[in-house]
């Protein structure tokens, strides 16, 4: 029998992937299925993905949704015929081909691309200028939806972070909705950051009224330049704080700041200048609160930096993906 140190560094590369795809897709069919086609290719793909799950395990990881689609799998028989292995794989191929078609088709990705007029990539900083003449900034990962009318600006941020820089119109106020929050205004220059769970608004300069309505909760208030407002979309709570000039939208000179936020938050702003997925399976790890500013140009060194004083390091288990882990 093969031994692990025998396996393919590329194919535990692979199971890796696979791992993943199974914790970000726990029930999809699409998912199931791909993974069945990958893991009945050979003896060696199943020793590769018993390999895998030890590795998640030493890192404190839970196993996937769907182990048991592999714990009970029969191996593929010794005396199997060619031609009935490649009728088996072939099957295997072409169902997990049609399911990564309807997975794409039907995927949040591609709804976001249909409803955003402007996208940026993971680490990709953009600038856009409006038909008004306000210039919007857009940070990594983030996707913007604007509609300008001879009454009304109105800018969706549907992902990600953008910093607005609003041309000045009596006539016609700008509108930001990021998560149900609203931040209106004639003409300033903000900061809004649209989070898993909250929405976080930095003014420069001029002044904005915030609001947010939730299914309990109701919100309205504004800021002045030098304050930041971080509106919980769950509960409608509002943290407001001080910030310094230089750093509103540090992101724009490659920094990040947070200001009182969970690890897992960082962590998530962090992923949209990495292109490594990154995942806490701690929770004590994850709701650690920290406030500092990191450097995004080395996002591995901003991640270490991150977990560092709480005894957490960053661990590579693919190039294409990182662990923060405390141990």
């Amino acid at each position: 029998m093969t031994q692990d140190n025998q396996i393919p560094p590329a194919l535990l590369e692979e199971a890796m992937d696979r791992f993943l795809e199974l914790k970000a897709r726990p029930n999809c069919r699409e998912t199931e299925a791909a993974f069945q086609a990958w893991l009945h290719r050979s003896q060696m793909h199943r020793q590769a993905w018993e390999q895998a799950l030890k590795t998640w395990r030493l890192l404190g990881e839970v196993p996937p949704v769907h182990e048991h689609l592999w714990r009970g799998a029969t191996p593929l028989a010794a005396n199997a015929s060619p031609a009935g292995r490649w009728r088996t794989w072939s099957a295997g191929v072409a169902l997990a081909l049609a399911a990564c078609a309807v997975g794409f088709l039907a995927g949040p990705a591609l709804i976001l691309q249909w409803q955003a007029d402007h996208v940026t990539e993971t680490a990709e900083n953009r600038k856009i200028a409006l038909e008004d003449g306000t210039i919007i900034e857009m940070g990594g990962g983030s996707a913007v939806a604007t509609e300008i009318s001879a009454s009304a600006r109105h800018v969706r941020l549907l992902k990600g972070e953008a910093f607005f820089d609003v041309a000045h119109d009596a006539s016609r106020p700008f509108t930001v909705d990021a998560g149900g929050v609203a931040v209106s205004v004639l003409g300033t220059a903000f900061d809004v950051q649209l989070a898993d769970g909250e929405t976080i608004v930095e003014l420069a300069r001029g002044t904005v009224a915030v609001s947010y309505s939730g299914h309990n909760h109701k919100e309205n208030f504004e800021l002045s330049p030098g304050e930041m407002a971080t509106v919980v979309h769950g509960t409608g709570e509002v943290v407001r704080s001080d910030i310094a000039p230089e750093d509103i939208a540090a992101w724009r000179s490659g920094k990040m700041f947070v200001s009182n936020v969970t690890v897992a938050a960082a962590a998530e702003r962090l992923q949209r200048y990495h292109s490594a997925r990154i995942t806490i399976p701690q929770s004590a790890l994850a709701t650690q609160r920290v406030t500092g500013l990191y450097d995004l140009k080395d996002p591995d060194r901003a991640l270490q930096a991150l977990v560092q004083p709480f005894g957490g390091i960053v661990r590579e288990v693919t190039p294409y993906g990182r662990v923060l882990t405390q141990f």
